[in-house]
């Protein structure tokens, strides 16, 4: 999830004696008659929203654990990868519909928030599946992030 460079492309401007010439656009350089060169900005400060499913299937699981407590396990590693990666981290969490939203925010403490929210949380709906659950927003593009579901 957090592998990469992180940078994202940003403009084309000319080449000034000095800038790397690894970083030449040859394309637009071409087209142009003199050398442009790709600038590019890091990604710093995403947000990480964690969808989880808190149906009547996550009841399910080996004798050793269920569902809800792997999906659990699995936000906390997701989370503190983030929060290292100064990201924020929000939870959606969702039976078949939204049921609790936590909106992303940075730090340890937030982070323990959404873990116990997770453990602790006991569904209002009893559906079994979230095939109906419908995310309001979800249609609109908003801030740069990742939005990761189980």
């Amino acid at each position: 999830m957090f592998k990469g460079s992180g940078i994202a492309f940003s403009e084309v401007r000319q080449y000034i004696p000095g800038d790397d010439i690894r970083l030449i656009d040859w394309n637009v350089s071409a087209r142009m008659n003199a050398p442009y060169i790709k600038l590019y900005v890091e990604e710093r400060e995403m947000t990480v929203l964690l969808l989880v499913d808190m149906s009547a299937s996550g009841r399910f699981g080996s004798m050793g654990q269920e569902k809800r407590e792997l999906a659990a396990e699995l936000a906390a590693v997701l989370a503190f990868s983030a929060i290292r990666n100064n990201d924020r981290v929000g939870l959606i969490i969702f039976t078949d519909k939204v049921e609790r939203f936590v909106p992303a925010k940075k730090g340890k403490k937030h982070v323990l928030r959404v873990i116990s929210e997770i453990l602790s949380y006991e569904p209002l709906s009893p559906t079994p599946t979230w095939t109906g659950a419908r995310f309001p927003g979800a249609h609109r593009p908003s801030t740069r992030g990742r939005v990761l579901g189980f």
